[in-house]
């Protein structure tokens, strides 16, 4: 398998994570809860679980990433993971997608791919 393909799979298992565990609080009522139930609550709760399991996973692929690839060049890459959290969170989560939210995404994509051009 190509070494750039892994660094992609660890970031798009990185944003599932995120994504995954935003869903998952946005379903549990924490409000009044001691930080002690609040944690009970989360960590029972199967996608926060899910979420926390894809950042594992993102780890492990992303151990097999960095043994193919330059650390400065790998790194960089993962400010894409900015991107798509953003990208999704509006799609999938109706979160806002505002003007200075694009150019951001945009002066971070341009950052990745000078980076990797490099």
């Amino acid at each position: 398998m190509h070494p750039y393909i892994l660094v992609f799979i660890s970031i798009i298992l990185g944003v599932a994570g995120q994504l995954t565990m935003k869903w998952g609080t946005s379903q549990i009522s924490a409000t009044g809860l001691s930080v002690i139930s609040q944690l009970i609550k989360y960590f029972t709760h199967i996608p926060i679980l899910m979420g926390l399991m894809f950042y594992v996973l993102s780890a492990v692929v992303w151990l097999f990433a960095i043994s193919r690839v330059q650390l400065s060049v790998a790194y960089p890459m993962v400010a894409s993971g900015y991107v798509l959290v953003v990208l999704f969170s509006w799609l999938l989560l109706n979160e806002p997608l505002t003007t200075l939210k694009i150019i951001g995404l945009l002066t971070i994509v341009t950052g990745v791919i000078i980076i990797a051009n490099s």
